[in-house]
């Protein structure tokens, strides 16, 4: 990993050191990782059990939510413990790990929704293929496949970041340990390792959007030439949950890594982190719970057999 920092931990400065906000952002972040926790773990709970939702739409849906929550959880715990902490300390192995995670999952939940944009191609151009080209088979080969790259883009990540020498503060301006806040701390030469952690971040995102975008353009080409109104409605309706996801995850990614750098600052990028690991991972639940019908009649049928049952 080359030359290691001589401090044994770091300072994570927060998202606010202003003490009249820290109870109102506990409360508000506390709400949000309790949804975050209730919404994923019910969806994944409720594809699990239900034999309805056995289909690759749904495997992949569920492989998002556990992605959702496992992202949220890498982050809030310490987050949350750190507004009411004297000293927001976080050791040199801890803020290791939750960089490596938090990069995993990051990149899982971007190459999931390119995976569930290409599953919607294969389910409405080709609707005779469907259940032959989506196998089982297949589906857990996309997946373990996306988690095999996040693995090894969050291991380039981890080699360039920490093999730099962080000499001048132990002082993370952020609210975990993030990339670009622990590369400002290095007193060492960071261009090329920006430049080489640029690229790879480029191409899984990049990539990802380029296969959303053309399996999207197939998509609406095919549901334009459809003769019947109700099937266009019913077409666009199984895919209006994922392009509302897909249209919040991009853009706060772009927004967040494409700005110029000349308008770079550590408190818009505060905010841009906090919506994609805390606030998406809450909403993508509630999208696809609320604007999917078969999901709200399962929600509805499982919630009347436990008031039932107590």
């Amino acid at each position: 990993m080359g030359n290691h920092s001589e401090a044994t931990e770091f300072i994570l400065s927060g998202l606010t050191d202003r003490p009249e906000l820290q109870v109102p952002l506990f409360v508000v972040f506390q709400l949000i990782y309790g949804i975050t926790l209730v919404g994923n773990g019910g969806m994944i709970l409720l594809i699990t059990i239900d034999p309805r939702f056995h289909t690759p739409m749904y495997f992949f849906l569920r492989n998002l939510s556990f992605c959702d929550l496992c992202l949220s959880s890498i982050i809030s715990p310490k987050m949350l413990l750190n507004f009411f902490a004297e000293r927001k300390s976080i050791s040199y192995t801890a803020c290791t790990v939750q960089m490596y995670l938090s990069i995993i999952f990051g990149d899982v939940e971007c190459l999931l929704l390119a995976v569930m944009a290409y599953d919607r191609y294969v389910a409405i151009c080709n609707p005779l293929l469907y259940t032959v080209t989506m196998s089982r088979q297949l589906c857990k080969q996309l997946v373990a496949g996306v988690y095999a790259v996040g693995v090894v883009d969050s291991m380039i990540y981890m080699c360039f970041t920490f093999r730099v020498s962080f000499c001048s503060s132990n002082i993370i301006n952020h609210f975990f340990c993030n990339v670009l806040p622990l590369l400002a701390l290095s007193c060492s030469q960071n261009r090329i390792n920006e430049i080489v952690m640029f690229a790879f971040m480029s191409c899984i995102t990049v990539s990802s959007f380029l296969t959303v975008l053309l399996s999207y353009v197939y998509i609406i080409s095919t549901i334009l030439q459809m003769r019947s109104a109700e099937g266009r409605r019913k077409a666009f309706s199984t895919c209006s949950f994922h392009l509302t996801a897909v249209v919040l995850s991009f853009g706060t990614l772009f927004f967040m890594y494409l700005s110029p750098t000349s308008s770079y600052s550590m408190d818009r990028d505060k905010v841009t982190s906090v919506i994609y690991t805390l606030v998406i991972p809450m909403l993508n639940p509630l999208i696809y719970s609320l604007r999917n019908t078969e999901v709200k009649d399962a929600l509805r049928k499982a919630m009347n057999k436990f008031l039932t049952i107590s």
